[in-house]
Formats: C-alpha cells, sequence, structure tokens
C-alpha cells in the first residue's frame, strides 16, 4: 500500500507541475497540449509503477508468511516426534495436515530392551555408558525407520517403537517383524566394534488396538499410544528374560507376520504378570 500511495503522489505530483508551469511558459497551445500530454503519460507511468511495486510487497508479504507458516509446523511436528522420526514421515504428516485429535487405531508395539546393560554399566564410567547406549540406539533407530516404524520414546536401555501410526500401513505388523530380526543381526554385527561390551537384545512385539494422539500440557506435548496393547507388548519384551530369547511375538502379531514369521516357535499359552488367562506366544528368536 506505501508503494502505491507513493506512485500516486508522484503522479499527481508531475500533473500539477505541468498545469501549473507550463501554460505560464508562454508557449503556443499546440505545444502546450503536447506538454501536457508528455507529463500526463510521466505521470501515468509513475502510478502504474507504485501499483506495480504495491502489488508485487503485497505477494512477497503473504509469500514470507506461508514460509513461516510451513517451517513453524514443521517444528511443530518435529519438536512431537522427536529427532528420530524419518524426513519422510515428517513430510507425510505435514501433507496430512498438522496435528489431529486422538483416535483408536490398530498399531503393532515394540519393546526393545539392552538385556543386563545396569549390572554392566556399573563397572564404568558415564561417558563410557552413554557412549555406548548412543551407539546402540543408532543401530536400533536405523532399522525402525527403514522399516517404516517410528522410535516413540527411549526408555533407560531400552526403547518404544510403534508401526502404523501415526501413518496408517496395512503391513505394520509384517515391517515390525523384519524391522526386529534385522535389529538383532544389525546390534550383533555391531558388537565387533565393541569387544569391550558386546550387548544383547529382547524385543516384544504385539499388534492390536491403541489410542494414538497428542498428549500433554500447553507447554510441552508428545505423541503416544495408550492402552491394554501396549502393556502386554511390554510383559511379553519382559518375558525374555525367562526363555532366554531376544524375539518374543504373541499369537496376533504371529498370524498378521506372514513370511516374515514362519521360523517362529510356538510357547503355547504363557501365563502374563497382570493377565488373568493365558497370552500364546511365539519365540523368532
Amino acid at each position: 500500500m506505501a508503494a502505491t500511495f507513493t506512485g500516486a503522489v508522484a503522479a499527481t505530483q508531475m500533473l500539477a507541475i505541468a498545469f501549473v508551469y507550463l501554460p505560464a511558459a508562454g508557449t503556443g497551445m499546440q505545444d502546450v497540449q503536447l506538454s501536457l500530454g508528455y507529463h500526463l503519460t510521466r505521470s501515468a507511468a509513475l502510478l502504474a509503477a507504485g501499483i506495480t511495486a504495491g502489488w508485487v510487497a503485497i505477494r512477497l508479504r503473504h509469500q514470507f508468511g506461508a514460509t513461516m507458516q510451513a517451517v513453524a509446523a514443521r517444528d511443530n511436528v518435529t519438536n512431537l516426534f522427536g529427532q528420530h522420526v524419518a524426513p519422510q514421515v515428517v513430510d507425510q504428516l505435514l501433507a496430512a495436515g498438522g496435528e489431529k485429535a486422538s483416535e483408536i487405531r490398530r498399531i503393532a508395539v515394540m519393546f526393545v530392551d539392552i538385556r543386563g546393560f545396569t549390572a554392566a554399566a556399573q563397572n564404568r564410567t558415564p561417558q563410557d555408558v552413554v557412549s555406548r547406549l548412543y551407539d546402540a540406539f543408532t543401530v536400533m533407530v536405523d532399522v525402525i525407520d527403514s522399516h517404516h516404524g517410528i522410535v516413540n520414546k527411549f526408555l533407560g536401555d531400552g526403547c518404544l517403537a510403534i508401526f502404523g501410526a501415526p501413518l496408517r500401513d496395512d503391513q505394520a505388523t509384517l515391517h515390525a517383524v523384519a524391522a526386529g530380526r534385522e535389529m538383532i543381526n544389525a546390534i550383533e554385527k555391531s558388537n565387533a566394534s565393541h569387544p569391550d561390551w558386546p550387548i544383547r537384545i529382547g524385543i516384544g512385539l504385539h499388534v492390536g488396538d491403541a489410542v494414538t494422539g497428542i498428549v500433554g500440557s500447553p507447554r510441552r506435548k508428545e505423541y503416544t499410544v495408550i492402552g491394554d496393547t501396549v502393556n502386554l507388548a511390554s510383559r511379553i519384551e519382559a518375558l525374555n528374560k525367562e526363555f532366554g530369547s531376544q524375539f518374543l511375538l504373541s499369537d496376533a502379531a504371529h498370524s498378521e507376520a506372514g513370511e516374515e514369521a514362519t521360523a517362529a516357535l510356538p510357547l503355547g499359552n504363557i501365563e502374563v504378570r497382570g493377565y488373568v488367562n493365558p497370552i500364546g506366544l511365539w519365540r523368532l528368536a
């Protein structure tokens, strides 16, 4: 608006000068008319330039505002889902329209724990402990990301990963099982770089309905999953200690995993702490 106003003022001034000073110059009427036409043209050019500059300024302001909104939206998604969300997930979340209300969704929930880590960390410096965790989590996150999952939380020497949320995935269970198998192999390979501190992980996987959504306060929010499916997945992971295993699946997860779980061995119906009825389990590793 300022540029348009400036152009209008300049054009008006140019016309005023033409009408006041040209007749006083004593030229012929024809010359005066030609001079006025010349100055009218110049005034129109000034006005057009002002209007154009104003339009350009408005467009730039709108584009700048849209850019800032996009940056704010991306920062919001990144803050909610953490630094370990794959970039393609962030892009799809932004395309989907930002925050959504909580909903019940069928997902695959995976708990991962580093076996005996607390005991092994007792005789090591804090720097060594943090460094070893960093290396292990780097392996886990890379594998989970590559199979369309996200690490929702880090839990001391373990983590919670989910498949099928926040983005829907009809093959969430298959991807979760593939991620678990690859994760075990990747951790074993990474142990070669840490001969003084090899680690062994335990994985528990369950599939079912869970409440997914954003919870928290106005000052801090996070995306999370809540429900019995999450609780049972945690209980299943803890049973790796009892069976000396590394990867346990529930019946529901095994039935949906397809070819990824053909090598699983049935363990039968197992008593699970906090549950009245036994739970069917399968050992994959």
